[in-house]
């Protein structure tokens, strides 16, 4: 009986996550609906990106300078070079915005960026797939329901402007439904040779040209 009414008492909160946008630079966007009213909390979504996909900390930055997102990367150091098969997983924790239009609704958005891919046989695309994020709450000033709500292991702050360490909490929330997946285009592997030669040939017809004119024109 009393598991029931707990049950009962905490609503589930309901996530949805879209990829906005086409290509290699999208915008992801996620949208909460928490079960209780949270007035006064700090409301943040945890979601692990894979190897394929990542955030730019520099346009990171300059969009938090503007005050237009609100974001946390672990680790911080991102190479934005490398490809998705030497690339590694990134922890964001993107901070939610109130939604005028609902109480219990919050939302944000980060722009993100898909990696260059190894050329696939038989296939033009291969798929990154982001998992539903986690929904944090951290309560400075407020308390939440112990029955809901359960201490999370997050070590950063309630804000993205402030150092102070700050106490997370995590809930049993409904996902998406359905996970979003980023179509990235890929070379294909039979298409290797024909890319080889080709570079190849254009590769010394370009140098050909540039060694005749700084013969013609060059002053030795």
């Amino acid at each position: 009986c009393v598991a029931l009414d707990v049950q009962a008492a905490c609503r589930d909160t309901a996530v949805t996550q879209e990829l906005l946008k086409e290509g290699f630079h999208r915008d992801l966007l996620v949208k909460v609906e928490l079960g209780e009213d949270a007035g006064g909390c700090a409301v943040a979504a945890r979601t692990r990106l894979p190897p394929g996909i990542y955030v730019d900390p520099y346009e990171l930055a300059t969009l938090q300078q503007h005050n237009l997102t609100k974001a946390v990367l672990s680790p911080d150091v991102i190479d934005l070079e490398a490809p998705e098969y030497l690339a590694r997983d990134v922890l964001l924790l993107l901070f939610l915005e109130p939604d005028p239009r609902c109480s219990r609704c919050f939302r944000a958005a980060v722009p993100v960026h898909a990696r260059y891919h190894r050329p696939a046989e038989g296939t033009e695309e291969a798929v990154v797939v982001l998992e539903s994020p986690e929904v944090l709450l951290c309560c400075c000033h407020g308390r939440l329901s112990a029955e809901c709500w359960e201490p999370a292991e997050v070590d950063t702050p309630c804000s993205s402007d402030s150092t102070g360490s700050c106490q997370w909490h995590s809930t049993k929330h409904s996902p998406a439904c359905e996970e979003s997946m980023l179509r990235v285009p890929v070379g294909l592997r039979e298409h290797s040779s024909l890319v080889c030669a080709l570079t190849l040939l254009t590769t010394g017809l370009c140098s050909g040209l540039i060694l005749a004119a700084a013969c013609k024109y060059g002053h030795f």
